[in-house]
């Protein structure tokens, strides 16, 4: 048995029902789990590991809702940097039809490395082509090695230009394969149990590159073993177009013909969805990763966050493919969705009357879709907030940097509004991951080079 204290905090966020901000406070936790979130003099004073934050801010740590690791190999790609995403995704299949299980490992690590300094402590990551024999065991495997929390799931395309899909033949794979893998993955992988380091996500990639068949028998075996449903959804105007022309359905009242809805199904982006649409993600539960930088950078356009928010639609947050934001930095990503929300806000309230408050999103709203929000979403009780019970996962910043000088009169919302930072410390189930600013878990010089080396490899004429 281990025990964990953290005390003397300037201010510990706790994220819980009462959304109670803790100052000179703390936490103590035993072989993984919270016991104990109060004042530090009201919390028992020795423990085998001590953190004493004196002027540091600690919150619940972050979690990441929809990426796609490996494609830090392949940022800012030149003949895609200025690409919408179906012209975008074309460039890059043929440069991802190079990729082999050793880049699939390199990648992971390095955007769980960024995720982590950044934040980030549970992540989702969508794995949806398997080139060269590689296979989600090699995400998996790099994962465990870095210790963050992961939702890994075994993505996959089945449907190729040859019969009307987007994706070369080259990345597409047969049915048959994909649903055998699945299934050998679930149950190879997959822990239900609470504090679980891994978990196994179905999810066909989108609506452009599956069949209709793969979307319903992946459903089927999700249920029968009871995991969490995922795919890429309402993201852009062509895929509306795209929907419409080749199924006859808007893209979700395709996911509602393929009985892809329910409390175990949440979708990345969902930009082009109406009032309706949102009424019925409420009303059966369906939850949203939100992607504001890459909503952004491949010109998709902004999400209604606000409303889904207001019709009670589980919503997190997710950094997305880093060839899509090019970067995997949790912080920048809470900011970036608050700010985007008031870009929409105030083009919305453009049209209003005067008297009509214009809906403006906070720092604390934004970090709840960071903690509490993406921990809905991916269907975890146990993390997302600091109190008895849940996962030790925390993060700590100092305070005491330049970035936040002249901010402190309210460093929650400074988090969110000021630079964002990388994080002092990380804690993960009770094992720290980050000390001092340093990822104990991965020789970060020696990682780039492996890293530039693998890109370097791809892009080669």
């Amino acid at each position: 048995m281990s025990t964990l204290l953290v005390k003397n905090v300037h201010v510990l966020v706790t994220m819980d029902d009462q959304r109670r901000e803790v100052e000179d406070g703390g936490l103590f936790a035993r072989d993984g789990f919270i016991e104990k979130v109060d004042l530090t003099s009201r919390l028992p004073q020795t423990a085998d590991e001590i953190f004493d934050l004196k002027d540091h801010i600690v919150l619940p740590g972050l979690v990441n809702t929809h990426h796609h690791f490996y494609q830090t190999l392949t940022r800012v790609v030149p003949a895609a940097q200025d690409a919408n995403l179906f012209n975008w995704l074309k460039t890059l299949y043929p440069i991802w039809a190079r990729m082999t299980p050793e880049d699939i490992f390199i990648s992971t690590q390095t955007a769980l490395a960024e995720l982590a300094l950044s934040g980030c402590t549970t992540a989702s990551d969508h794995l949806y082509l398997f080139p060269n024999g590689a296979r989600l065991d090699d995400e998996i495997e790099a994962a465990q090695q870095l210790g963050l929390r992961l939702h890994a799931s075994r993505g996959s395309m089945s449907l190729g230009e040859s019969k009307g899909g987007l994706p070369p033949d080259s990345v597409v794979d047969d049915e048959d394969t994909i649903l055998k893998d699945s299934q050998r993955l679930i149950e190879k992988y997959h822990d239900p149990k609470a504090g679980a380091m891994v978990r196994i996500v179905l999810a066909p990639c989108s609506p452009f590159s599956v069949t209709g068949e793969l979307m319903r028998q992946s459903a089927a075996l999700a249920r029968q073993y009871d995991v969490q449903l995922h795919t890429h959804l309402a993201e852009t105007q062509d895929e509306q177009i795209f929907c419409q022309e080749k199924f006859g359905y808007r893209p979700f009242g395709y996911m509602q013909s393929l009985d892809w809805v329910g409390n175990d199904v949440w979708f990345a982006h969902s930009v082009y969805i109406n009032d309706q649409e949102i009424k019925a993600y409420a009303e059966t539960g369906c939850g949203v990763a939100h992607c504001p930088s890459s909503n952004m950078r491949l010109a998709s356009g902004i999400a209604p966050i606000h409303k889904f928010l207001q019709h009670g639609v589980k919503v997190g947050l997710g950094v997305d493919g880093s060839a899509s934001n090019d970067s995997s930095h949790m912080l920048e990503e809470t900011r970036r969705a608050m700010l985007l929300a008031r870009v929409r806000a105030g083009m919305e309230g453009a049209s209003q009357s005067g008297s009509e408050a214009i809906l403006i999103m906070s720092a604390r709203q934004t970090l709840e879709l960071a903690t509490r929000g993406g921990a809905a979403v991916l269907g975890r009780d146990d993390i997302g907030s600091l109190e008895a019970g849940k996962c030790a996962d925390f993060i700590a910043i100092n305070l005491k940097r330049l970035d936040y000088a002249g901010a402190l009169h309210d460093p929650v919302a400074a988090l969110v509004f000021c630079s964002p930072q990388k994080v002092d410390y990380s804690v993960v189930h009770g094992r720290t991951i980050i000390k001092k600013g340093e990822l104990l878990t991965l020789d970060i010089q020696h990682q780039v080079e492996r890293h530039n080396k693998a890109a370097a490899r791809l892009l080669e004429p």
